[in-house]
């Protein structure tokens, strides 16, 4: 392009979307901000409309929108303030957009991710609900429109970069045996299991490599993230999910891999970094500085690997059964996946009790075909309820 691409970040106020503008902002040249959406942190989402001054803002309320957009006029900004899921899907869709980053956590980034789709944006998907709860009508609207989708998680960008540019023809035609997805193991690794009942969500969120937000640090403890990744990449990658090993690994400094039938074995490294993964798509099929230290291999030192105990992580076991199941199943795991989170971040219930909801709600709730999105939503809002009362009678 000869012009800057206009970027429409999603989730601006979270760590991808900080870590994405500290990219953007390393290469103006390149990058210019043209929208930002936030939800609970508006204070931070007023003063990145400051330093970005992009054309729109969205937040999801009118009182929010009306106090965001006399902030900004009174600090001189012609910035205009959207709300709700109409705002993030227009802001998603407007033809000056070249560029959407998907980063809203959970069920809420569904429609507006689907909307850059439909309008044929260059999309980095760091949403991983939207594939989860609607894989094959995601895709189907991806090869329609002839998005460019690109992974935005470390172990699916990792996974992207280890296969050929080239992958529409299939793991098959590609030689690909399997693939490797790893995992840290997250906080609890080694925590004895008769304690695992009385952690904390300060003690789940304390994430031993990488900083994130608390839903996903939770999902990281309990490893229902990976388990998430392993149904996302079954879609990203048109591979069934008994081709998806996953490897506990540290570290974190092996972000995921690809075994070839010919033994060989790729694997992309870097430091625990966001930034890195941002940058690749950005700039695909460039690359582009990020701001992440070059990785020092003789200060790491050592590597190791560990089969995942699903005694110790139910939740893993719970997603490969969701994406064994297809149709709703995944739709299913992730809503009450939502309602757990949620709750033990309250305090309504103890690490353990997360699995524990999960698997009553998904093995009581009958798998259906998803034909269309609002079945997804039909889906969702039927397994909300089903983990509330699950709550209540708990």
């Amino acid at each position: 392009m000869s012009r800057a691409q206009r970027i429409t970040v999603l989730g601006a106020t979270g760590s991808i979307g900080l870590s994405t503008l500290d990219v953007i902002g390393r290469h103006p040249e390149r990058y210019e901000v043209f929208a930002l959406t936030g939800y609970s942190r508006l204070n931070e989402l007023f003063a990145l409309c400051i330093r970005h001054a992009p054309q729109y803002a969205v937040v999801p309320t009118a009182l929010a929108a009306r106090q965001l957009q006399d902030d900004l006029r009174a600090a001189g900004l012609g910035t205009r303030v959207l709300v709700g899921e109409g705002g993030l899907c227009e802001v998603s869709a407007d033809p000056e957009v070249d560029t959407v980053l998907a980063a809203i956590v959970g069920a809420a980034g569904l429609r507006p991710t689907l909307a850059a789709v439909e309008a044929g944006k260059k999309v980095l998907l760091a949403n991983k609900e939207a594939l989860v709860m609607s894989g094959a009508l995601f895709m189907q609207a991806v090869h329609r429109s002839a998005t460019v989708l690109l992974p935005l998680d470390s172990e699916h960008n990792a996974i992207f970069q280890c296969l050929p540019r080239d992958c529409a023809s299939g793991l098959d035609a590609l030689g690909v045996r399997r693939i490797l997805l790893t995992a840290s193991g997250g906080p609890f690794r080694e925590t004895p299991l008769s304690e695992l009942a009385h952690v904390s969500p300060e003690q789940a969120c304390a994430h031993p490599n990488w900083s994130m937000g608390r839903k996903i640090s939770v999902d990281s403890a309990s490893m229902m993230n990976k388990g998430l990744e392993l149904i996302e990449a079954c879609w990203l990658f048109d591979c069934a999910p008994a081709r998806i090993e996953v490897v506990v690994h540290p570290q974190s400094v092996i972000h995921s891999m690809v075994d070839y039938v010919d033994g060989s074995v790729l694997a992309q490294l870097g430091n625990p970094d966001m930034r890195t993964p941002i940058a690749h798509a950005l700039a695909w099929p460039e690359r582009i500085e990020s701001g992440v230290a070059p990785l020092d291999l003789f200060s790491i030192a050592r590597l190791d690997f560990q089969a995942p105990d699903e005694v110790r992580f139910p939740c893993l076991r719970l997603a490969r059964q969701a994406a064994d199941a297809g149709g709703s199943a995944p739709a299913v795991l992730n809503a009450v996946n939502e309602v757990a989170v949620a709750a033990f971040l309250d305090r309504r219930i103890r690490f353990p009790e997360i699995a524990s909801m999960i698997d009553e709600v998904l093995n009581a709730e009958p798998t259906i075909a998803v034909g269309e999105l609002e079945t997804v939503f039909e889906v969702d809002a039927r397994a909300r309820v089903l983990a509330e009362q699950w709550l209540q009678a708990k």
